[in-house]
């Protein structure tokens, strides 16, 4: 794949895919210089979530990667970290708080042209849609597809990207380009290059 095409990927993380050492293999996905980096470790506590942040801000700092918080608010308001991605329940929680100025880019996770237009009307900056390929991440669940992509990126005025079953080396970001969307997030395919 090209060095451009790295620059409409967001790299979401998932230590526990790493073969490496956490740490080189974030270091390996910035010398990729994707668009971002989303560091989603759902099962940490939040004090060893900001403590992970802390280290992984360094590295992306470093290359100049934007790195965005997941789902921990509080952890990201300590940094001082205004990029945050959210459920779309959390950011609906936690609208007046977003609305404070707090964060100056909310991401949100939609499975819906419904869950899309609800995230755009309550502040989000960008969507992820999906799953749009089939991915062991959601076995047995039939993937949404490149229709229902086209659709969601047709109902809302913010940037869309494309989840699930995206690797980098296939030519599946040109396919998600070509349904609208800004670009794709990959998974199992950035923590295992």
């Amino acid at each position: 794949m090209s060095d451009s095409i790295y620059r409409h990927i967001i790299a979401i993380t998932n230590r526990l895919l790493s073969r490496r050492p956490f740490d080189v293999q974030i270091e390996r996905i910035c010398r990729l210089h994707p668009h971002a980096l989303i560091l989603r470790e759902k099962d940490l506590s939040g004090e060893a979530y900001q403590t992970l942040a802390e280290k992984v801000l360094t590295i992306c700092a470093g290359y100049n990667v934007p790195c965005i918080l997941h789902q921990f608010t509080q952890a990201a308001q300590n940094l001082g970290v205004r990029k945050i991605h959210l459920p779309l329940r959390q950011l609906e929680e936690e609208h007046v708080k977003l609305k404070s100025g707090a964060f100056e880019l909310v991401g949100v996770s939609v499975h819906s042209v419904e869950d899309a237009l609800r995230a755009q009307k309550a502040g989000a900056s960008y969507v992820t849609a999906g799953h749009i390929f089939a991915t062991d991440c959601k076995a047995g669940l039939p993937p949404r597809g490149t229709d229902f992509l086209k659709e969601v990126c047709s109902a809302v005025q913010i940037p869309v990207y494309a989840i699930g079953g995206i690797r980098p080396e296939e030519k599946q970001i040109e396919k998600v380009l070509s349904c609208g969307a800004a670009g794709a997030c990959i998974m199992s395919g950035m923590m295992e290059c």
